[in-house]
């Protein structure tokens, strides 16, 4: 794609100001509070890197041999959300994790139809409910809480910072994809 093809976001910023759903005039208050406002912060963002693309951009892989896509990141992150708020933080490993033929995590197979992209967005927002219904159910006294994660032990504050990492790591890689779709780039 030339400089010249490229779309360039709002000087800089991906929505115009005032338009982005991720800006907050109030800063949270307690320790909960700020972790699920990264988190919010970030399932906006990873949302919004997808916005306004059809079924074969979505699906686009980004460099081979890796099967990296947007509606693949997607399906990663219901899986994640899954896999540590049902199965861990709930306390029920035994139920089965989302895609576990998958062995990739959701990347494997993604299909470039909009009945995969359908599906895809639609678990990940079940997911992203229940995980904040999960969230309202809880506040700060119970955080040190330790959870078994199959192979270890783990706390609540642990398990939730290291979601927001998730999310913050395919954010990052939500930006290089969509570059390299249509050129818009942004925070």
């Amino acid at each position: 794609m030339s400089s010249d093809q490229r779309q360039v976001g709002f000087e800089g910023i991906w929505l115009p100001e005032g338009e982005d759903p991720r800006l907050q005039k109030e800063q949270p208050v307690g320790e909960l509070a700020t972790y699920r406002d990264y988190l919010r912060h970030y399932r906006l963002t990873l949302e919004l890197k997808c916005q306004d693309l059809g079924p074969e951009d979505l699906a686009k892989q980004s460099v081979p041999p890796s099967d990296l896509s947007l509606i693949g990141l997607i399906r990663h992150m219901a899986r994640v959300e899954h896999g540590w708020f049902q199965r861990v933080l709930k306390e029920n490993l035994d139920i089965p994790r989302l895609d576990a033929e998958d062995p990739t995590g959701g990347f494997h197979k993604v299909e470039p139809t909009q009945e995969s992209v359908d599906e895809a967005f639609t678990s990940w927002r079940e997911q992203v409910a229940l995980a904040d219904e999960w969230l309202d159910s809880i506040d700060d006294s119970v955080l040190g809480e330790m959870r078994d994660t199959g192979n270890e032990q783990a706390s609540i504050r642990d398990i939730l910072v290291h979601m927001i990492e998730e999310y913050a790591r395919h954010a990052g890689h939500a930006d290089l994809l969509r570059e390299t779709i249509d050129g818009r780039t942004g925070q």
